[in-house]
């Protein structure tokens, strides 16, 4: 067993990105064509699937949530096969299948506050990009007092998110940081951990030779997948 867990964490380091052993990066996780079919499903979706925030919208799908557990509701087909494929890219991070699935919709000037996921969470998240590239920013909970970077052991950083690319973190990127997308149109990609010959030609084309910057100008979407530890029948059980 020992030597099979190494093997998967050996065949996962190639995607290890970042000075944090526990954030990997899977550029072109699906086809274009796949894309298109995930995008046209999450805008087939029943009207009532979408919920409104402040600074964007969401769909949830799996259950609701509560702070003891899950009351869960099956995953439609479509979202059952992309999770199953993702378990499988992770070479067992997940303890179980993935039984919960945000998706959220964000226009060009829209983020999310740096936060990081509750208590009723296994800590590792997957997240599939769709559309729009961003820029996800890594902050530890408290930073050391001093300025020096050398001195530093939990470092701030950003991953760089690029269409059709699949984020996958745990351990300490989970539990001793916060994650957020900041609130504007445009995001500074040059800095990013994952940045890669191949994506800084693709967002050099996009930017018309702009080397640092990305304008946000559609949409983005993506898929948080999850596991809830704790999965209830009957809502009587949670009292």
């Amino acid at each position: 067993m020992e030597g099979e867990d190494d093997n998967k964490n050996m065949m996962m380091s190639k995607f290890m990105v970042g000075s944090i052993p526990s954030v990997y990066y899977i550029p072109d996780f699906i086809t274009e064509q796949e894309q298109v079919q995930l995008l046209d499903n999450i805008t087939h979706a029943p009207i009532a699937k979408w919920k409104s925030l402040k600074n964007r919208r969401l769909q949830n799908w799996g259950g609701v949530v509560h702070e003891k557990g899950l009351l869960p509701q099956d995953l439609p087909p479509w979202l059952t096969n992309m999770t199953l494929r993702i378990s499988k890219a992770s070479m067992g991070f997940f303890p179980c299948a993935i039984n919960h699935v945000l998706i959220n919709e964000y226009l060009p000037d829209q983020g999310i506050m740096p936060h990081q996921d509750g208590p009723a969470y296994f800590p590792v998240v997957a997240i599939l990009s769709l559309e729009s590239p961003v820029v996800m920013d890594f902050t530890p909970h408290s930073l050391p007092s001093s300025s020096s970077s050398n001195n530093n052991n939990t470092p701030s950083f950003s991953v760089l998110l690029m269409p059709r690319s699949l984020l996958i973190f745990k351990d300490q990127a989970y539990s001793d940081y916060l994650h957020g997308i900041k609130d504007c149109e445009v995001h500074h990609f040059k800095e990013s951990v994952n940045l890669t010959d191949r994506d800084l030609k693709r967002l050099l084309e996009r930017e018309e030779g702009n080397a640092t910057e990305i304008h946000r100008s559609t949409k983005r979407i993506s898929l948080t997948c999850r596991v809830v530890s704790k999965v209830y029948k009957n809502l009587f059980k949670l009292k």
